[in-house]
């Protein structure tokens, strides 16, 4: 592992960890609560209580929390979780009752088989017609009928400049999993803790469209990418799915699997675009949205619907993504988006480059499958 100097948390992460310290401590004020089956009957901006909101880690800007509960004198009590599968637990086991989650889009179909999430009134979100054609109707919600687009994003890998050099230009898994090739890293190498990212990087290499192995039920295809996660496993220095753009330009890693918002705020935090790179490797990977919707068992579903049109929001939708550095599929909201953001083709890569990725599919039977791939490269 390189010697680099550690470098101090980004600003507005500190300012994040503290913000999210202090709501984490208000969850345990909502109490169970329960809706019917049918979409709630709300207006917009209407508010029937505080808001439980429960979100990836590092996946919002304080300040937008802010003036939301300024524009409806409501409080918001924010906490965050580092994979679905945490947010769904905690869903499932009603452990806390949130108003409004963050799922990935083949959680989606996995919470609605479920029957864990209310129909949105879209009635209630005037916005939602700023979300572009592309993230309307899609395959996990093919009827529309459970979420709104909330950011989406890439998964790749995260290099130092000179270690693409060493691949040629080109980048490949084969440098995590290859044995060979991953040899020729200088520093360590890091892969999500995200069994459906880690089995997909792995299916990708191997030669296989994640597409048509997911729909198709191909379980052997998903052993062989459990058996290559296993044969990775003694050359990983980590499973990180928070700070594995940190670790990277800390020099923690010299390679890391990760989304390409997470490396992009890493990289723009430490002027580190010079050092290093965010890649889509030639075998291809994965592109995903985050959506936003509302558990069914949710206290206050006005609110909940209420924030959903407060991010759909055209200035506020691009405030959000110049804070994650992820794209925004809130089409009205680009105008307002940095240039820095726009133009960085890790964010919105070019066509030639964004053909080669592939939407995670809802897994089905799968799932658990997937799963245990992971926790038995790890174990």
């Amino acid at each position: 592992m390189n010697s680099h100097t550690k470098l101090a948390a980004p600003k507005h992460r500190v300012r994040w960890l503290a913000f999210a310290a202090t709501v984490a401590l208000l969850v345990a004020a909502c109490g169970s609560g329960g809706s019917d089956n049918t979409a709630a009957d709300c207006e917009p901006g209407e508010t029937d209580g505080d808001l439980a909101f429960y979100n990836w880690a590092d996946y919002m800007d304080e300040d937008l929390l802010a003036a939301f509960q300024e524009e409806t004198g409501i409080s918001v009590d924010y906490t965050v979780y580092d994979s679905n599968e945490q947010m769904l637990s905690q869903v499932e086991s009603e452990a806390a009752i949130y108003d409004l989650v963050v799922p990935s889009d083949y959680m989606v179909a996995l919470m609605i088989e479920e029957d864990l999430l209310l129909p949105l009134n879209y009635d209630a979100i005037p916005n939602f017609s700023n979300v572009g054609d592309e993230w309307k109707n899609p395959p996990f919600d093919p009827e529309h009928r459970y979420h709104a687009a909330y950011q989406w994003g890439t998964t790749g890998i995260g290099m130092t400049q000179e270690m693409l050099e060493t691949l040629g230009g080109e980048s490949t898994w084969a440098v995590i999993f290859d044995a060979d090739t991953a040899a020729q890293v200088p520093g360590g190498i890091s892969m999500l803790d995200d069994a459906p990212e880690a089995v997909s990087a792995a299916l990708k290499y191997l030669g296989y469209s994640i597409t048509e192995t997911i729909e198709s039920g191909d379980e052997d295809a998903i052993r062989q990418a459990g058996e290559l996660l296993k044969a990775t496993h003694d050359r990983l220095v980590k499973y990180d799915s928070v700070t594995y753009g940190d670790d990277l330009v800390n020099g923690e890693v010299d390679v890391s699997h990760g989304w390409s918002g997470g490396f992009a705020q890493s990289f723009s935090d430490t002027e580190a675009y010079d050092t290093h790179v965010y890649t889509i490797p030639v075998q291809g990977g994965v592109r995903w949205v985050d959506t936003m919707a509302i558990p069914r068992n949710a206290d206050n579903v006005c609110s909940a619907h209420a924030m959903i049109n407060f991010l759909l929001d055209a200035e506020n939708g691009a405030a959000l993504t110049n804070f994650t550095y992820y794209g925004s599929p809130n089409e009205a909201a680009t105008p307002y988006i940095s240039e820095e953001i726009l133009s960085d083709p890790g964010i919105y890569p070019p066509p030639e480059v964004y053909e080669r990725l592939e939407l995670i599919p809802p897994m089905g039977d799968l799932s658990l499958l997937v799963q245990d791939m992971l926790a038995e490269a790890k174990s």
